[in-house]
C-alpha cells in the first residue's frame, strides 16, 4: 500500500479519537467490585446481540478492583488471576473480536479509591502496560493524592505518558470537577472529564448534576467532553453498592428518559452503568434512541444554552429549555420539566435568534415519539409533565 495512504489513514483515525463524546458500557454502576472475565465477555456479547455496539456504543470499560493489591518485583501493575484467570491481553482480543474497544481503570494517586495501586510516579509504566494489552480508554480517577502535588500536573504526566505510549488510548479523566478543571484539562489532553461528584440512582442525585452543569456550556467540545458521571438508566436499584442504588430504589422510566435527555443535549459522554443483560424494553427504548444519540453525537460536539420560559414568574431553576446548535444548522431544543408539577412551557423563538420580522418558521420533530409535530412561527408552548421532557429537532423553513 502506498507509503501517503497509509500516513494519510493513521492521520484520520487519530483525528476521530475524542472527536464526539464517547459511548459505551462501564461495570462500576452496577456491579462495583464484584466484576470478572465472563461479566465482562457477557457485557460484550450483549453490545453486539442487542444493538448497542449498532447504535454506536463501542468501549467495553472495567472499573476499581481489577488487579491485585500489590504491583509486581518489577512495579507492574497484576490483574487478578482469580477474576480475570486469561489476563487482560486475552479479554481485549475477545472484547475487539466483536469489534468493541477495551477500556480500563486506574487513579492519579498512590492508591486508588478501593485501595488498590494506582499510578502515581508510575504513569509511563501503567501506560506501557496498557497498550501491551490493547487498551483502548482509561478512566483516570483522583483519590489517594498526595497533598502536595498538583492534580493538574498529574493530569498532564498521564496525558503525555498515554500519547506516547504507542497505542491510541482514549483518555478519561475524573477529578469530580476539583480544582477549577474547566480552566486547565483541554489543554492536558483529555478526551472527557468528569465535572461532577459520583451519580446515584435517584432522581435527586440526576437533578442536582444536571442543574450544576447548565452555566458550562462554554466547556465541552470536540475532542474534550464535560462528563456528568455514568448514567444510570435501567438500574432500578439494582446496583451492590448502597451508596449508588441499592438503599435508594431508582427512579421511574420517565425520570431516566429525562436523565438520558440531559445527558445527550449537554453533550456529555454516555456509558450505560446498568446491567444490560437484563434491560427491559423501555430500557433498552431510551438507551437506543437514536434520535437522542444523533444529537449527542453531532461532529461539532457544541455546548447546549438555557433558555428560561415564560411567562415572567417562573423563576425556578428547575423548568428551563436546552438550545443545541447542530451541524447541520437544525437545532436541538428540550423542553425540561424537573419540578414536581405540570407545566406549560412557553419558548418564544426570537430568544434563539429567529424574529418574526425573517419570515421564516420551525418544522419541529419529537424526537422520543419519533413523529412530526407541524410547523410553529414565532413560539411553542407544550404542557410537560413533572420529571418529564420533550425534546425537538427544529428545521428552519
Amino acid at each position: 500500500m502506498d507509503k501517503q495512504l497509509v500516513d494519510k489513514q493513521l492521520v484520520d483515525k487519530q483525528q476521530q479519537l475524542g472527536l464526539t463524546p464517547p459511548m459505551g458500557w462501564n461495570s462500576w454502576n452496577t456491579f462495583t467490585w464484584d466484576i470478572n472475565e465472563q461479566l465482562i465477555r457477557e457485557a460484550a456479547d450483549t453490545m453486539v446481540a442487542d444493538g448497542y455496539k449498532a447504535a454506536g456504543y463501542d468501549y467495553i470499560v472495567i472499573d476499581d478492583c481489577w488487579s491485585l493489591k500489590e504491583r509486581d518485583k518489577d512495579g507492574k501493575l497484576v490483574a487478578d488471576p482469580v477474576k480475570f484467570p486469561s489476563g487482560m491481553k486475552a479479554l481485549a482480543d475477545y472484547i475487539h473480536s466483536k469489534g468493541l474497544k477495551f477500556g480500563m481503570y486506574s487513579c492519579v494517586g498512590t492508591h486508588t479509591c478501593a485501595g488498590y495501586p494506582g499510578s502515581f510516579e508510575h504513569e509511563f509504566q501503567d501506560a506501557e502496560s496498557l497498550a501491551e494489552w490493547g487498551v483502548d480508554f482509561l478512566k483516570y480517577d483522583y483519590c489517594f493524592k498526595p497533598r502536595h502535588m498538583s492534580g493538574e500536573l498529574l493530569y498532564k504526566r498521564m496525558s503525555l505518558a498515554l500519547k506516547n505510549c504507542g497505542r491510541d488510548i482514549l483518555f478519561s479523566a475524573c477529578n469530580w470537577g476539583e480544582d477549577n478543571v474547566y480552566q486547565w484539562i483541554r489543554e492536558s489532553g483529555a478526551h472527557m472529564y468528569r465535572s461532577t461528584g459520583d451519580i446515584q440512582d435517584s432522581w435527586e442525585s440526576i437533578k442536582t448534576l444536571a442543574l450544576s452543569q447548565l452555566d458550562k456550556a462554554a466547556y465541552t467540545g470536540a475532542y474534550c467532553h464535560n462528563d456528568l458521571d455514568m448514567l444510570v438508566v435501567g438500574m432500578y436499584g439494582g446496583s451492590n453498592s448502597d451508596f449508588i442504588g441499592s438503599q435508594i430504589g431508582g427512579c421511574t422510566d420517565v425520570e431516566y428518559k429525562t436523565h438520558f435527555s440531559l445527558w445527550s443535549l449537554l453533550g456529555s459522554p454516555l456509558m450505560i452503568g446498568s446491567d444490560i443483560r437484563k434491560a427491559n424494553e423501555a430500557t433498552k427504548n431510551i438507551l437506543l434512541n437514536p434520535d437522542l444519540i444523533a444529537i449527542n453525537q453531532d461532529v461539532e460536539s457544541r455546548g447546549a444554552y438555557r433558555i428560561k420560559p415564560e411567562p415572567q414568574w417562573f423563576h425556578a431553576d428547575d423548568v428551563f429549555m436546552l438550545v443545541k446548535v447542530l451541524s447541520d444548522g437544525d437545532l436541538a431544543i428540550g423542553f425540561f420539566n424537573l419540578s414536581d408539577g405540570q407545566r406549560e412551557m412557553s419558548l418564544q423563538f426570537w430568544d434563539f435568534g429567529l424574529p418574526y420580522a425573517s419570515g421564516k418558521s420551525l418544522s419541529l420533530y419529537d424526537c422520543w415519539e419519533h413523529k412530526e409535530l407541524g410547523v410553529f412561527r414565532e413560539r411553542y408552548a407544550p404542557v410537560v409533565a413533572a420529571h418529564d421532557c420533550l425534546i425537538v429537532r427544529a428545521k428552519l423553513v
